[in-house]
């Protein structure tokens, strides 16, 4: 099993963050390979997501089921066709990242006018998963392009896609018109 756990700072208290993290129908505006997300469900423990991608040739739906929501903590969520894969989003509290001086928090670069970051949380997300899983039936592959071949390509932009997705969501947390340069920590990579 290969595994994705990369984090960063928001400066937001978890109980603002949680809910960018657990509205999946606002991801496809964080990358550009994930087309739509179909909700089957209330958001909860239980509910299935349809992810539709896309990249190259290529274009696959994930269906992603939440396996466990402990708000404002975590988000626990399995693939449950084609491929075996599961993660978690976590958020936890970090006042120690929020920058010192008490005017200085307001100056926070991009934070909307008059928003002080008088404390901040840590942002983890994981992915585990087994590239060699995937149900070679359920991609179309163009001819003469292998599974493997195909792994291999992905592989390396599924890291960039998190940082990217991070970036990101970072930016709509705090209400930045544009993304911040933001520290992002890995802490494990295939």
């Amino acid at each position: 099993m290969d595994r994705i756990l990369l984090s960063t700072v928001a400066y937001r208290p978890p109980e603002e963050v949680f809910p960018y993290v657990r509205s999946f129908t606002e991801y496809p505006r964080y990358t550009e390979h994930l087309k739509d997300v179909t909700v089957h469900g209330d958001g909860d423990a239980g509910s299935v997501y349809d992810l539709r991608l896309a990249w190259w040739k290529l274009s696959y739906t994930a269906r992603s089921r939440v396996t466990d929501v402990s708000p404002p903590e975590s988000l626990e969520w399995q693939l449950v066709n084609d491929i075996d894969a599961r993660g978690e989003w976590r958020v936890e509290p970090e006042p120690d990242a929020v920058p010192d001086g008490g005017e200085g928090r307001a100056a926070l670069d991009g934070l909307e006018a008059g928003v002080e970051a008088e404390t901040a949380s840590r942002i983890y997300f994981e992915a585990v998963y087994d590239p060699y899983s995937a149900n070679k039936d359920a991609i179309s592959l163009p001819r003469f392009v292998s599974l493997d071949w195909v792994v291999e390509k992905v592989q390396p932009r599924l890291l960039r896609e998190a940082e990217t997705v991070v970036e990101r969501l970072v930016a709509d947390i705090e209400g930045r018109d544009e993304p911040r340069e933001v520290e992002l920590t890995v802490h494990e990579m295939p």
